[in-house]
């Protein structure tokens, strides 16, 4: 395999140092069945214990022998139900759908406030991911803590591609308000800095593909199983025949 076909972010500006144009992710905002963490802090340890009691409080998760959960210790979180409002103790119903996470904070402190003196609020998604399937080290569901996750880092997440994927046709799945959006990444080429995918968002699939040469080892292994058990078996019979 030449270098041309395993090293990313390829050019042939030849040019030391290059300014890329600065590109800016997509700001997440809170839609419904979204499950947020808001943790409160205060000098009052009382309410802070009963604000943060589903953050600190898990999901019981079924787990399976010789499985892990990537979903068990979960924290229970607010769920955003389906007309966008979180019930939050000493507050009630309070909607959050169409805000940001800084946004959100802030119309939680200010609520909060009204209860406790100078309450600090955070407000973060317990719900958001990826997925990176195939041709890499560690694929999984990762789990996606802010809107600066790059595709670089979350192929590093995955422990990088293997030497057997195809690092110039990686297919992203992204669900976009018109449906599924299938798009081809080129690792290969510098420009996917450039692109619109650069910036992992939730839900998004990550895919990569095998090359021929795996495709091609996978068969001949198959085909060499028959002829390696043959030979095993004549080698074992011929042993008990001698040692007779």
């Amino acid at each position: 395999m030449s270098p041309k076909q395993i090293v990313y972010f390829q050019s042939s500006d030849s040019t030391q140092t290059v300014l890329l144009p600065p590109i800016k992710p997509v700001v997440a905002r809170i839609e419904p069945n979204d499950i947020l963490a808001i943790t409160v802090g205060s000098f009052n340890q009382e309410s802070n214990e009963i604000l943060n009691f589903a953050n600190v409080n898990s999901l019981t998760t079924s787990s399976y022998p010789g499985l892990q959960s990537a979903m068990r210790g979960q924290p229970l979180g607010y769920l955003v139900d389906t007309s966008g409002h979180v019930e939050i103790p000493f507050v009630g119903k309070i909607k959050l759908v169409g805000l940001t996470l800084d946004q959100a904070a802030n119309l939680v402190r200010g609520e909060v406030s009204k209860s406790l003196k100078d309450p600090a609020i955070n407000v973060r998604f317990l719900n958001h991911k990826y997925s990176i399937l195939g041709e890499v080290n560690r694929p999984a569901t990762y789990n996606l803590l802010d809107d600066n996750t790059t595709l670089p880092s979350a192929l590093a997440m995955a422990g990088d591609l293997t030497v057997y994927g195809q690092r110039n046709n990686v297919m992203l799945i992204r669900e976009t308000a018109k449906g599924r959006e299938i798009v081809r990444i080129n690792l290969l080429n510098r420009d996917v800095l450039n692109s619109p995918y650069y910036y992992i968002r939730n839900g998004d699939i990550i895919y990569v593909e095998p090359s021929k040469a795996k495709v091609t080892f996978t068969d001949r292994t198959v085909q060499l199983i028959p002829i390696v058990t043959s030979i095993t078996t004549a080698f074992v019979v011929a042993l008990n025949l001698l040692l007779r």
